[in-house]
Order: structure tokens, then C-alpha cells, then sequence
């Protein structure tokens, strides 16, 4: 493939994380032409989504590569006498403090291995913890990496008028072995679905099975189950990359969860959190005075705006303090702080902290009764639905001239980057037995905030996955844990863990409550936030190399967004950022011109009339080869 590919191209995309692959996509929309290639052998880079056992695979990866910069005389050789190269390390430093922890029950054969492996790959995942089973695990391939979320392709879009619903949101079903898609799918509101899963029948009161304890075993032969992300996020229904799938019609790739619950942690305790009109009436946890004070200060938030006076005094100070002076009580307080606004005591002024939770509750309401979405089968996902806008080159060995060049952060040797002061997120994923919060429903999807102990120390975000995710075994449930670094990630995080979850023992009895749930898996690393780094940063740039930084640590997707519009503008000035693709039926071929000139214009005609509709639907299955 190398040797045919062609020798210029206008833009060459080194990296498949979620800004490049956005821009990538949308320089192809706008007709120039991009090679995109990756030397990983999955998408995403610190965006990807791993099975169980392409997760253990990652790990060795790290461990075991060295930073080797090729300088053999085969690249050389292509580097003319007036240019200079910019070597490219092949290790990536963007992950550190790497501990992995299993707690579940050591029953692991020889034989067993992940359900569905296409190849097997003797890997071993070493930890501090000498009870860590040394078990075997496979990367893989990359027609693998793309099986599962190829099949949304095949499912039936339903057309829509209304862009505001353009999105889907899909309740999938799991039955055994099989995935069940819906032929057409719809958007289902929390409260519809809260509805469905929290009827009670006669079997499930009358029939209570005993709970089985998950194994290791189990973990690893179901495998495949798992989507674990290393990058852990939500969207926003109004942010800027849900207009963005919308928009660029690559939302028909993909399909969504709503977040069911809006969780706080309080005096050692998790309780839910009402933050709808409906929520915040129906709530038991509030008397009525504190209904109509809670109401009031959301109504007020969502204009503040238009009512400076009520807050020009105090944007100087925090919005913890600005809080205590808008007549709430304690508990409103906490509530609109931790769950809502979603900061802590000092991270935010007044003014961010109003902006924070009028974006919360301009979000409600738009699919659901909470702000937030899941991509099904992980946040990986994302990019994979960007890079289908085009194909993706794996490897090449020839000499290719571009007008620009984008690169990911991570791509770039210790010479290039010496300079370059980055912070650092802390990140934890946990498998579970079951939910910090259990209700009648098992299929809850939750985010909960646990503010700092002490002054100084950030906010930690945890966000509980459940199986109808697509990213965990039925029952069990994934759970992210985030914040800003300020020691290693398991120093920063274990506190969190061992106030939520207990660790699995063997010596429990089978008739012993556990009143927290039980940690099966645990994994812990610090990965490089590069999203505030200035391009003068870098060492000896040229004009036409843009760099591309990893995740950060914020909730939502909009930093990425905004950096790859950014740049596109750079390359395509006064063009449409990521376009729709256009309507088949608008398209014409060579062969068009044949015909008479009134036939042609008769169905270019009746064409223009079935563009309004087509446009606000997700699109056609034949544009996916575009």
C-alpha cells in the first residue's frame, strides 16, 4: 500500500486522538487532501478504549519500550541538503506511576482466556501487590478493535426534522451473548427509562437468587465485555461536540446513554441529588422551605446575567463564599457546589461559578433529566466515528511532501519538548460488584463529586458505569476516578477508593452484608496534560507544524473541540469547520452530463426538495464510505 500511496498531500495528520481525528475529518470535508496515520495499532492514542485484556497488553507496552528515535539511513536518505529533519520519539512518556491491584478471588486456570480472543500474546501485568495474579493477555488486531462498533453502522436511522433531537439515544439490550440493535432508534428520556427499570414484578420480589461472587476467571473469560477508557468523560447535551456529531452528521456512528444520577458525597454517605424542576419537588431529602430557596437561586442563576446587581459585589471572591450570602442552607449549599457547579471551595470566583451552573442547567432537559451523555461501548468510541469521515493509513515508507502537518503532543522527542512544563491527571479504574448508591434498578449510570479533605487538594470525579453501557460484564460496573495531580495517582485517589468500596477478602462468610461494594480490580496512573501548552513552548517549530495536546482533566469534551477548530481555521481559513457530507442525491457524476438538459434539471430540482429532510436526519449508511 505504501508504494501507491501518492507523494503530496495537503495536510498529513500524525496521531488519531479525539482533536485529530476531528480535524482530520474536517479537512477532508473541505476538499483538501489528508493522510492520517498512526504508529499505535489502535485508535485514540490517550482517547482509546481497551477489553480487559487489551488493557494488560497496553500496560506491558509501557513497561517494557524503550525511547529508540530511528536514525538508520533509511529516512535519512529522503532528507534533502537545505532541510531539516524533527525526529519523532517512538516511546510515549505521557503515562507514569503505573499499580495494578486484583482482589478478586485467585481461582485463574491455565486455560482460561479472554472469550473470542483472535490471537494470544503471553503478556505479563506485574504489580506491588503480591497476591496480582501473572495471567496471560492479547492485543487486538486492528480489525478487531473496530468489529464492535462497526455494527452501529447497520443500524436503521430514523429521519428527523428537528435538529435539536437529532442525536440518538439508544437503550440497547443485552440477552447471553448477543448485542440486540434495535431496526430504528429513538430517544428515550431518563424519566422513561427510570420508569421501565424500576417496575417491580412478581418474580424479582418473590425470587431473591443468591448473588454470585465475580472471580477473576470470570473477569478475564468475559473480557471482551469490557471497554475500559483511559481517558475518562462525559458530554454536555448542549456542549460543543454534541453540535459538533450533530452538525457533521457523524453521529449516526455512534449511539448514547443518559447519566441517570447526579450523585454528593456528604458526612460519609453517598445520596442523590435533585437538580430538575421534577428532582427538586419530589426530593425527600429537602423540607419545602429549602425546595423554594433551592428553585429560586437556579432560576436566578440561569439569567444572572440580566441581574448584575445581584453579583457584581462579589466576583472577588469564591463562589463557596458568594454561596453563604444567597441565604441557602448548608445542604443547598453543598449541593450547588459539588454536584452542580461542580468545583470546590476555592477552585472557582462567583462569576465562574454562576457560568458553571448555568451551563448544568441549560443542559437539563435536552435528552434526559440530567446534563450528560455516554457513549456506548466508551469514550474511544469518538475518535473511531471521526476517522470514518476517511481511511487511515497504517504504515508507509516513502518520501511524502505537505503543506501542513499536524502532530500529536505525545509524538515529540525530549529535545523537542525540554522547555515544556506540563501538570499531570491522576486517573483510576475500578471493577466493582455493585453501585455506590443501590436502588431498584442495577442499570443506573452515575456521577459523583467528592471535594478535597483538605485545603489545597482537588476534587476527585468518580463516574459509575453499569453493564448496559457496553463497557463492563453484567454484574459488574466500571468505575472512573479523576482528578488534577498533586502526588502519584494512587496517593491522590486510594483515600476516595477506601471511603466508597471495601476490598474483595476470601475468608468473608456467604451470609456477611458488605455495606460498601466490593473492589474486584484496581488501576492506577498519572497521564500528561498537555492542553495548556503554548506552541512556543516547543523547540524549533517550523510555521507549518501545529501540535495537538492530549486530554485534560475537565468533564466535558469542549476543550478538544475548540482546539481542532482552532487549527482547521489555521489550515482553512474561511472555510466551514467539519461540514455535513452531502446528499447522494445531489451528487453529480461524470455521466450526468449526458442527458438532456431539461431531464437534469428536472432531478436536481426534485433532489432540492428532499434536502431539507435528509439534512436533519443522521444520514445515509452509503455516506460512511466517503
Amino acid at each position: 500500500m505504501a508504494d501507491n500511496l501518492p507523494s503530496e498531500f495537503d495536510v498529513i495528520v500524525i496521531g488519531t486522538g479525539l482533536p485529530e481525528s476531528i480535524i482530520a475529518a474536517a479537512c477532508s470535508r473541505s476538499g483538501q487532501r489528508v493522510l492520517h496515520v498512526d504508529s499505535r495499532s489502535y485508535y485514540g492514542g490517550n482517547w482509546a478504549s481497551f477489553s480487559f485484556s487489551g488493557i494488560l497488553s497496553w500496560l506491558k507496552e509501557y513497561q517494557e519500550n524503550s525511547d529508540i528515535v530511528n536514525e538508520g539511513p533509511a529516512w535519512q536518505e529522503q532528507i534533502l541538503e537545505n532541510e531539516e529533519a524533527i525526529a519523532l520519539s517512538r516511546k510515549d512518556k505521557t503515562i507514569q506511576h503505573v499499580e495494578v491491584f486484583c482482589y478478586a478471588s485467585q481461582d485463574l486456570h491455565e486455560e482460561v482466556e479472554e472469550a473470542g480472543a483472535l490471537q494470544k500474546n503471553h503478556a505479563s501485568v506485574i504489580s506491588e501487590n503480591p497476591t496480582e495474579a501473572v495471567h496471560s493477555a492479547y492485543l487486538p488486531s486492528e480489525d478487531e478493535s473496530l468489529c464492535i462498533a462497526s455494527c452501529e453502522m447497520l443500524t436503521e436511522q430514523t429521519p428527523s426534522s428537528d435538529l435539536e433531537t437529532a442525536l440518538e439515544i439508544s437503550n440497547v439490550k443485552v440477552t447471553g451473548e448477543t448485542e440486540k440493535h434495535d431496526d430504528k432508534t429513538c430517544m428515550k428520556s431518563a424519566s422513561e427509562e427510570e420508569t421501565s427499570k424500576n417496575v417491580p414484578t412478581t418474580e424479582g420480589t418473590a425470587l431473591q437468587p443468591k448473588k454470585t461472587r465475580i472471580t477473576y476467571s470470570q473477569i478475564i473469560k468475559e473480557g471482551r465485555r469490557f471497554n475500559i477508557d483511559l481517558v475518562s468523560k462525559l458530554l454536555y447535551s448542549r456542549g460543543l461536540l454534541i453540535d459538533l456529531l450533530i452538525k457533521s452528521n457523524v453521529s449516526r456512528y455512534a449511539e448514547f446513554k443518559n447519566i441517570t444520577r447526579i450523585l454528593a458525597f456528604r458526612e460519609g454517605r453517598v445520596e442523590q441529588v435533585p437538580c430538575s424542576r421534577a428532582d427538586v419537588f419530589n426530593s425527600k431529602q429537602l423540607t419545602m422551605v429549602e425546595k423554594r430557596m433551592l428553585m429560586k437561586f437556579l432560576t436566578f442563576c440561569m439569567e444572572y446575567e440580566k441581574h448584575p446587581d445581584e453579583y457584581k459585589a462579589y466576583e472577588e471572591i469564591t463562589f463557596s463564599e458568594y454561596l453563604k450570602t444567597q441565604k441557602l442552607t448548608p445542604n443547598l449549599q453543598y449541593f450547588v457546589l459539588h454536584s452542580i457547579a461542580m468545583t470546590s471551595e476555592t477552585a472557582s470566583n462567583t462569576i465562574d461559578g454562576l457560568k458553571a451552573t448555568k451551563n448544568f442547567l441549560h443542559c437539563l432537559g435536552r435528552y434526559g433529566n440530567t446534563p450528560f451523555l455516554f457513549p456506548l461501548y466508551g469514550q474511544g468510541e469518538l475518535p473511531q466515528c471521526f476517522c470514518r469521515c476517511k481511511a487511515i493509513i497504517d504504515q508507509f515508507g516513502q518520501r511524502i511532501i505537505s503543506k501542513h502537518f499536524l502532530v500529536e503532543d505525545s509524538y515529540f522527542s525530549e529535545n523537542t519538548c525540554s522547555h515544556v512544563q506540563y501538570r499531570q491527571i491522576s486517573r483510576s479504574v475500578l471493577i466493582t460488584d455493585r453501585s455506590v448508591l443501590k436502588t431498584d434498578s442495577d442499570q443506573q449510570i452515575s456521577i459523583l463529586t467528592v471535594p478535597g479533605e483538605e485545603p489545597g487538594t482537588f476534587a476527585v470525579r468518580v463516574i459509575e458505569l453499569c453493564s448496559s453501557t457496553m463497557t463492563c460484564m453484567k454484574g459488574t460496573y466500571l468505575v472512573h476516578l479523576t482528578c488534577t495531580s498533586s502526588k502519584t495517582a494512587r496517593e491522590d485517589l486510594e483515600p476516595v477508593v477506601q471511603k466508597l468500596f471495601t476490598p474483595y477478602t476470601e475468608t468473608e462468610t456467604e451470609n456477611e452484608e458488605v455495606e460498601k461494594p466490593r473492589l474486584l480490580w484496581a488501576l492506577y496512573f498519572n497521564m500528561r496534560d498537555s492542553s495548556d501548552v503554548s506552541r512556543n513552548s516547543y523547540n524549533d517549530l517550523p510555521s507549518n507544524v501545529y501540535v495537538c495536546s492530549g486530554p485534560d482533566s475537565g468533564l466535558g469534551n469542549d476543550n478538544a473541540v475548540k482546539q481542532a477548530e482552532t487549527l482547521f481555521q489555521l489550515i482553512c481559513p474561511n472555510e466551514d469547520f467539519c461540514p455535513p457530507p452531502p446528499n447522494p442525491e445531489d451528487i453529480i457524476t461524470d455521466g450526468d452530463s449526458l442527458q438532456s438538459e431539461a431531464s437534469e434539471a428536472s432531478v436536481i430540482l426534485e433532489a432540492n426538495s428532499e434536502t431539507p429532510k435528509e439534512s436533519a436526519s443522521l444520514g445515509n449508511p452509503e455516506e460512511a464510505s466517503q
